[in-house]
C-alpha cells in the first residue's frame, strides 16, 4: 500500500481532472495490477452491489473498496455491509479485504485498513 501511495503522488495533478477522483484511483490501480500479470476486476458485480477491485491469485483473494475523501473505514464497513467477501469464502483461498481512503487535495492514499480471513 505504501508503494501505491507513493506512485499516485508522483501522477500530475492534472492528468486526474477529467474523471472523478474515485474513478481515476480505480483505474490506475487496475492497470498497475493488470501490467503485473495478475487477474484483476473492477466493478465486480455480486448480489448486493459491486466491488470496486477483485484481486485474485491462486492462493489469494482480496476484496478491495475505494473511497474518495472518506475514511478507510468507510470502504472496509461497506464491504462488510453489503458482504462482497461472501462470494469468496468457500473458494479454497486467503480471503482479505482492503479498504483504501483517497485525498483530494494530495491526490494519492491517505489510510488504508487491511482485515485478512484465513
Amino acid at each position: 500500500m505504501h508503494r501505491l501511495q507513493v506512485f499516485f503522488a508522483s501522477i500530475p495533478y492534472d492528468l486526474s481532472s477529467q474523471f472523478t477522483l474515485e474513478v481515476h484511483f480505480q483505474t490506475v490501480m487496475y492497470l498497475l495490477f493488470r501490467l503485473l500479470g495478475y487477474y484483476i476486476h473492477a466493478e465486480y458485480k455480486t448480489s448486493n452491489g459491486r466491488i470496486d477491485l477483485l484481486l485474485q491469485t491462486k492462493t489469494d483473494t482480496y476484496v478491495i473498496e475505494l473511497k474518495a475523501n472518506a475514511t478507510a473505514q468507510e470502504a472496509l464497513q461497506q464491504i462488510n455491509d453489503k458482504q462482497y467477501a461472501l462470494p469468496f469464502t468457500l473458494n479454497g483461498t486467503k480471503l482479505t479485504k482492503i479498504g483504501v481512503a483517497f485525498n483530494k487535495d494530495t491526490r494519492t492514499i491517505d489510510d488504508w485498513v487491511i482485515a485478512e480471513r484465513n
